[in-house]
């Protein structure tokens, strides 16, 4: 029972890392249209920014908390007022190509400078150690990620749905003339938002560093499970990402108890089922 329980407790985990990626991915596409295939490397840049504010400025975990993903969500800005503006009105794929170009780019930097192998990034001393619960050993900085990640991913829901930012972001995308002559500047919203979808991503980056270790090639190993996540829950559906990102990380370290075989492969299946039986996902609306 003790290995069922630890197994629930790493899906626990990978679910948080998951809904957070797949919340910032929904937010892109739901607001903005972009299939952002940047999110791995902007995840891993997360990670790598919380390195280096500790090993060269030495700023612990708990600023880069805020840092890391403000300095990543300035830099998606950046990308997104300097090249994916331009395909504002285009097909879906563009954006996927050119999105899929830059993380081939930004993670070919990093490994060329820092390799493959993983740099390690230690807990802070407030989250060491563990609790005894009887029937297992809960570490604390584990249950911390999947406390905070639940939180900061309500926080969002909250701030899109019932905010009236949130309905500006909306309204921008569905009629931006209308809301330009409401007197609301269009593009920097877009921006913002845009900014807001990789912050999520580099926060989760920054909790995954002291679990995983920062390596260049961390958010490829996770993107393809992100997009299943999106997909399964509902393209452009913020409560259905993060509702599935936890379901899946629950039920991914399940497999791992029972049927470890499967385990790599059953997101993937039950991407195929939800898609056979539900085109648009489990929340997402029918065209």
């Amino acid at each position: 029972m003790q290995a069922l329980y630890a197994q629930l407790l790493v899906g626990l985990i990978n679910g948080s890392f998951y809904a957070l990626l797949s919340l910032g991915l929904a937010v892109i596409f739901g607001m903005l249209n972009i299939i952002n295939f940047a999110h791995g490397a902007l995840y891993m840049m997360g990670a790598f920014c919380a390195y280096f504010l500790l090993n060269l400025l030495n700023i612990g975990y708990w600023p880069a908390l805020i840092l890391a993903p403000i300095a990543v969500g300035i830099f998606g800005m950046i990308l997104e007022r300097t090249m994916l503006q331009w395909l504002s009105g285009l097909d879906h794929l563009y954006g996927l190509l050119l999105t899929f170009g830059m993380a081939l780019i930004i993670q070919g930097v990093f490994q060329n400078y820092f390799g493959s192998s993983g740099l390690p990034y230690s807990i802070p001393d407030a989250l060491k150690g563990g609790m005894n619960l009887g029937f297992m050993y809960l570490p604390i900085y584990r249950a911390w990620v999947v406390i905070f990640s639940l939180v900061v991913c309500l926080a969002t829901w909250y701030l899109i749905e019932r905010t009236r930012l949130g309905a500006n972001l909306r309204a921008a995308t569905e009629n931006p003339t209308l809301v330009r002559a409401f007197g609301i500047n269009v593009p920097r919203m877009i921006t913002l938002t845009y900014g807001l979808g990789v912050g999520l991503a580099a926060l989760a980056g920054v909790l995954s560093a002291p679990i995983n270790q920062v390596r260049p090639l961390m958010g490829a190993d996770l993107i393809i499970v992100v997009f299943a996540v999106v997909v399964i829950g509902g393209m452009g559906s913020i409560m259905g990402s993060i509702v599935t990102g936890f379901a899946l990380g629950v039920i991914e370290g399940l497999t791992k108890y029972f049927y470890p075989e499967a385990s790599n492969t059953v997101v993937f299946v039950l991407m195929v089922l939800v898609l056979l039986v539900k085109p648009s996902g489990l929340t997402g609306r029918a065209n």
